[in-house]
């Protein structure tokens, strides 16, 4: 047992830590372990792979994520906002140097291959980027004369013109929603949100208008009959297939055709095999971490620590119900992975950087340290 009177420096994160969010979020990345194994071979089988080339390098992506993870849970609130800054930059120079070298795969620059190891930098730049925001919108609200909303602007500028010229719709959308709800809950006025709406509905018919691959998925959402919906398909055959039980685990049909049945199509393999039970359990456990984490940053006295944690949280949930969403073939298709769940390593590692920092941020701090905390804040500055 850690006893409350060791003064190291795990005994205190392990006192302050919210274990019960670290059980859920422990919960989630072992079922992502199971439904890896159920939905992985027939497709590395397919390509002329090991069977389980997919599952192992799953596990192996695992490792790293979890030690990030843990190691990101133990930063004080200042070390977050350092780490993010450095992520971000990073990661908005790889996404620049992908759209230079970068391969092209179906008509988009998503990937760069770095030391053998093929990295999608928009995955690490997303709560990075939340972060930046979150501290951009407390400044602006503890300090109004400070042009904290207009940078925070810039920064999300900078950021969506990067994802457009990739083109990744998706995240762009993830993004905006993200921030949308931060600007939102930082107590902004109504009218720039629902201005910001605006401009996002007019960039969705615009992509729409002159970009042939997101017009060709909405087609084919609102009229299947219009195009190729083989995939969306065969996973709501995946869903009646299973029923409320499953056929069993690794007696699906669906994973056998479904070319993404490892990644953007896990849900459906695990509907199959595991029934629509195993789908609500997932549901709630995202929506326990969603919920949990939101709670214990609206109890946080320190303002950047609320706004952070608070749309960490939203990022982790809006991925999980867009997937969730195009599996059950509500919106149209994209290329959204289920945290932890999805095969992926980028998406792994990333989102246990997020999932780190919002560990972190809902740890319980003593009033005098986060006071402490914004008195070093206001004498540095962001640095």
């Amino acid at each position: 047992m850690i006893s409350r009177e060791q003064r190291t420096p795990f005994s205190e994160w392990w006192w302050t830590v919210d274990r019960v969010l670290l059980a859920a979020v422990i919960a989630l990345m072992l079922g992502g372990v199971i439904l890896s194994l159920a939905a992985s071979p027939p497709v590395a089988t397919r390509i002329g792979l090991d069977p389980f080339h997919f599952f192992n390098r799953h596990v192996m992506f695992l490792l790293p994520s979890f030690i990030v993870l843990i190691a990101v849970s133990f930063l004080s609130p200042l070390q977050i906002r350092r780490s993010a800054l450095i992520v971000f930059a990073i990661s908005v120079a790889l996404i620049l140097a992908t759209l230079l070298i970068g391969p092209e795969v179906k008509g988009s620059r998503r990937w760069i291959t770095l030391l053998g190891v093929n990295i999608q930098a928009s995955e690490s730049a997303k709560p990075a980027f939340v972060v930046l925001a979150a501290w951009l919108f407390s400044e602006s609200a503890r300090r109004p004369e400070m042009p904290a909303t207009s940078m925070a602007l810039a920064l999300l500028m900078t950021l969506v013109s990067l994802l457009v010229l990739e083109p990744d719709f998706g995240q762009t959308m993830l993004i905006l929603m993200v921030w949308g709800a931060l600007f939102f809950i930082a107590g902004m006025r109504i009218i720039w949100a629902l201005g910001l709406a605006g401009i996002s509905a007019g960039g969705l018919f615009a992509a729409y208008l002159f970009v042939p691959h997101v017009a060709g998925r909405i087609k084919r959402f609102m009229n299947p009959a219009s195009g190729d919906t083989f995939q969306v398909d065969t996973a709501m055959e995946a869903f009646s297939n299973g029923g409320w039980f499953g056929l069993g685990p690794g007696e699906g049909i669906a994973k056998r055709s479904l070319p993404d049945s490892h990644t953007d199509f896990v849900f459906a393999v695990g509907a199959e095999e595991f029934g629509i039970i195993l789908c609500l359990a997932l549901l709630a456990l995202f929506a326990f971490i969603v919920i949990r984490t939101l709670s214990r940053a609206y109890a946080s006295e320190d303002m950047f620590s609320r706004f952070a944690s608070s749309g960490l949280a939203i990022l982790f949930g809006i991925q999980a119900a867009i997937n969730m969403s195009v599996n059950l073939q509500l919106i149209p298709a994209k290329g959204m992975t289920l945290p932890f769940i999805s095969y992926g390593g980028s998406s792994m590692v990333s989102l246990a950087y997020g999932v780190g920092m919002m560990l972190a941020l809902t740890r319980q701090r003593p009033r005098t340290e986060i006071d402490s905390l914004g008195n070093a804040d206001a004498a540095r500055g962001f640095a």
